[in-house]
């Protein structure tokens, strides 16, 4: 299984118990998976409590297309399910628009209120309007920084900077001595803290690089002239998955050596480890952020837990090479890693 190489040691053995039976697969082996996946059929669209059907809505500063959401989407649904949760999702990249729809949320009342804090400074007010108004909020993905002060319940997310750091070690180990950090959403606080992370750890020189996300020839187009111009980078690490394939296009039209490596797991990115392509990948564990979201809403309204005692709930980073990727190529393909 990957290498933990910090953050979730510490909550491993609370998150498995909060998880429960459902996730337990995970490391069974074949026949008891098999099993599990016919159980889980069964049960599909079944609660298992009889709590009232609490509506919480996710909202999220996801672009469109960005596949990552939809694993914490889909974390979210199936506790949804099981919690016997009435559950809305809505998304936006534009800080204000998100904001709005924070708002249109508030507006329904919803009885829980999931929320990433990418841009935190457009979302502060329209956070504490929601807790002004009753309404329990937690924090996800990014504003690990920001979440208790804005009034949340907990946040569930890696610590962006701890993974960053742990990135830079990996390189260190893997002999690099010149990478770039490509960044593909501007002002995105998380995205800047990996990449700090990583420079503070690396040993080497560490370039930011910062590309237009919602436009993937541009991102391969610019990962590709910084190769041809400086043929001494002997690493990439991009800080999505959907842009580890971009930059390995553009190694290859520029002719480079570098390593790819990327954050964040989905079925290419698996692929992609077992052929080595890809030199290592930084998994935050996307399902469980959606997950326990709503659950540990629901542990609220129904038993007023809260989980973390005023800290992060960590669900990374796992530092993940072709070692791991067999396995978890399993997991990616049902759109749970």
């Amino acid at each position: 299984m990957a290498r933990v190489r910090t953050g979730v040691r510490a909550m491993g053995a609370v998150l498995a118990a909060v998880l429960g039976a459902s996730l337990v697969g995970c490391s069974s082996t074949g026949g008891k998976r098999a099993e599990e996946r016919a159980a889980q059929a069964a049960a599909e669209g079944r609660s298992a409590v009889n709590t009232p059907r609490w509506t919480f809505a996710m909202v999220t500063h996801s672009g469109d297309g960005d596949t990552f959401w939809d694993i914490v989407q889909r974390g979210a649904e199936q506790a949804a399910v099981k919690d016997n949760i009435k559950f809305l999702y809505s998304h936006n990249d534009e800080a204000q628009q998100q904001a709005q729809l924070v708002q249109a949320a508030i507006d329904q009342k919803v009885d829980g209120l999931i929320v990433t804090l990418a841009k935190p400074d457009a979302m502060k007010d329209v956070v504490a309007k929601a807790t002004k108004a009753g309404i329990p909020v937690i924090t996800v993905n990014s504003g690990s920084a920001e979440s208790k002060r804005f009034g949340a319940l907990t946040h569930i997310g890696q610590d962006e900077s701890i993974a960053g750091e742990a990135v830079g070690d990996e390189l260190n180990a893997r002999g690099r001595k010149k990478a770039l950090c490509i960044l593909h959403e501007q002002g995105n606080v998380g995205h800047e803290q990996r990449c700090a992370g990583a420079k503070k750890t690396f040993d080497g020189q560490m370039q930011n690089l910062y590309v237009e996300g919602t436009n993937m020839p541009d991102v391969q187009a610019s990962i590709e002239a910084k190769l041809q111009a400086d043929k001494n980078i002997d690493a990439v690490v991009t800080l999505g998955a959907p842009f580890a394939d971009a930059a390995v296009k553009a190694k290859k039209t520029a002719g480079s050596k570098a390593e790819i490596d990327t954050f964040d797991l989905n079925a290419k990115v698996a692929t992609a480890l077992q052929d080595k392509t890809l030199g290592f990948a930084v998994d935050q564990q996307p399902y469980l952020q959606g997950y326990e979201a709503v659950d540990l809403l629901w542990l609220y309204r129904f038993n007023g837990n809260v989980l973390g005692g005023g800290r992060p709930v960590l669900t990374g980073p796992q530092i993940i090479t072709s070692k791991d990727a067999a396995e978890l190529a399993e997991y990616t393909k049902r759109g749970t890693r």
